[in-house]
């Protein structure tokens, strides 16, 4: 824009001076980069916990459970182990703990800082798991590779959020989604090619190549520079300032700075941000980054993301059929992603995230029917050829939709919602809600598939129908709106207009005007 720094726009924001230049978007993909931490481990448990020699050394009542013929045990039934997905659910235990520690890192010591941590923890852990002699040295590796979860999640989101411009700000936040999805392909070809090393140690190598994007995360965190927003709430105008200057590519940052440093100084006002967070003034934020991670993982897409080649073995599926087809819905899954990184700047959040949960709910529906026809409620029955290929047509389906919705969208939104003075608790809560429940489902999967049967299908999409109702209702658009004037589109909607003072957006209309003035 010629003439003047701040114009209003779609959506009550506004928009700043500046482009988009290539420091600030290669900056934001290495940063996403920490999504592979997430991602591979997501895609590495599953297909590891069906390998039999893995089995065999770690969980040997599991390898005899598949291996008795004689008990005719039912499919629904035979991964059912506590232990065995205990190994799966300690990491997003750890992850739980440590997002509340990576919120005060994230905000006292900065966005990269947090990274680092991250990065480092997931390497220690990488290195443990791929040397681990007994279950106890796996659990702690775990453990490990979860507080590297934690700090990763924790940080990457909100560093994407304040480094993006507002205009493509969902396109480079996904790029962590984008990395995740990545991350989960990479681990299922991984597991398809090691579990065919002869000698039984191929899972070493599976678990071990962790400190790949580890090592990633962990050397792009030490060359980020850090956000404006974070240099300026540790007290560093000038600095902050020219940061600001460099990512927009431009030395007219005046307006969008002043609002920064506004910010700050309202945040810096704020002692104590999880105590701030429960006021009114706040509670659509809070009510939304309890709800979306909450529903999020209660689409039951981890029931895929982890437990794939096991689901597809447990389903009929050969060895190498099962960890192949895991391979084709994480290819889904990717190319579904680059759909949400076109479209989300485009189309905006609310249409993606109904039409997904749309089509989630349908191909649930069907996967259900599916699976109840042919194994019954005793879980006896065969897949043929055609069967297993339409039932892996479903499942990706359902993988698409929720690539292009839920899955991006579920990090995207919290973190560009919350205003800096409660950032930092608004992204730990939203971190800290994703992994309580992703624990959860990874903790009772195997059992509740063994008793709720091909019902399990028809469990997760009544929540999806219930999450997709609740965004209709309740989400506003927030496309193109820069965070520091997103009190401007709740004071628009008519069930959170009621919780923002007058105040919150008077002041920054006031702005506005003295701007165009």
């Amino acid at each position: 824009m010629a003439g003047g720094g701040f114009v209003a726009q779609q959506g009550g924001g506004a928009s700043y001076e500046g482009r988009v230049t290539a420091f600030v978007v290669c900056t934001c993909l290495i940063a996403a980069t920490g999504g592979l931490l997430f991602g591979y481990d997501l895609g590495i448990s599953g297909g590891v916990t069906s390998m039999e020699p893995f089995l065999k050394k770690f969980f040997p009542s599991v390898f005899a459970k598949q291996n008795d013929a004689a008990k005719h045990e039912s499919e629904y039934c035979k991964f059912d182990s506590q232990l065995l997905t205990l190994f799966t659910s300690s990491l997003y235990l750890a992850a739980l703990v440590a997002s509340f520690f990576a919120s005060v890192v994230t905000r006292i010591f900065g966005r990269k800082v947090s990274m680092f941590v991250g990065g480092l923890a997931f390497l220690v852990g990488s290195i443990l798991n791929g040397v681990a002699m007994n279950v106890a040295v796996l659990i702690i590796g775990r453990l490990l590779l979860g507080v590297g979860v934690g700090f990763a999640n924790q940080s990457v989101p909100v560093y994407l959020s304040e480094m993006a411009p507002a205009k493509i700000r969902g396109a480079l936040n996904i790029g962590f989604q984008m990395a995740i999805t990545i991350g989960i392909l990479v681990a299922g070809l991984i597991n398809y090619g090691t579990a065919k090393i002869e000698g039984g140690w191929g899972w070493r190598v599976s678990l071990a190549l962790a400190v790949v994007p580890a090592l990633v995360m962990t050397l792009g965190a030490i060359v980020l520079p850090d956000t404006p927003n974070s240099i300026l709430e540790r007290g560093h105008s000038e600095k902050a300032r020219q940061m600001l200057q460099k990512v927009r590519g431009t030395q007219n940052v005046d307006d969008e700075f002043q609002d920064l440093v506004d910010a700050s100084e309202a945040a810096k006002k704020v002692d104590h941000p999880w105590r701030n967070i429960l006021q009114p003034r706040y509670r659509p934020q809070l009510v939304l980054c309890i709800l979306i991670p909450f529903f999020q993982q209660l689409t039951g897409i981890n029931v895929i993301m982890f437990y794939a080649p096991v689901l597809f073995k447990t389903l009929g599926f050969g060895d190498d059929a099962s960890l192949m087809s895991a391979v084709i819905s994480g290819t889904v899954n990717v190319l579904a992603t680059i759909v949400s990184i076109y479209s989300a700047d485009r189309y905006g959040r609310r249409i993606l995230f109904l039409e997904g949960g749309v089509q989630m709910i349908i191909s649930q529906f069907a996967v259900g029917i599916m699976i109840a026809l042919k194994f019954g409620l005793n879980g006896e029955g065969t897949l043929s050829k055609s069967d297993a290929n339409f039932l892996l047509f479903l499942i990706c389906v359902y993988v698409a939709a929720f690539a292009w919705s839920w899955g991006p969208l579920g990090w995207l939104v919290p973190s560009e919602i919350c205003p800096l003075e409660i950032r930092s608790a608004g992204q730990a809560i939203n971190v800290a809600v994703n992994m309580i429940f992703t624990f959860i489902i990874a903790q009772v999967f195997l059992s509740m598939l063994c008793h709720m049967k091909f019902g399990l299908f028809f469990f997760f999409a009544a929540f999806v129908i219930i999450m997709t109702i609740v965004i209709y209702f309740f989400l506003p658009e927030t496309k193109n709106v820069p965070i520091e004037e997103m009190n401007k589109v709740w004071k628009q909607h008519w069930f959170w207009a009621k919780y923002i003072p007058d105040e919150a957006v008077i002041g920054a209309n006031r702005k506005v005007e003295q701007r165009d003035a």
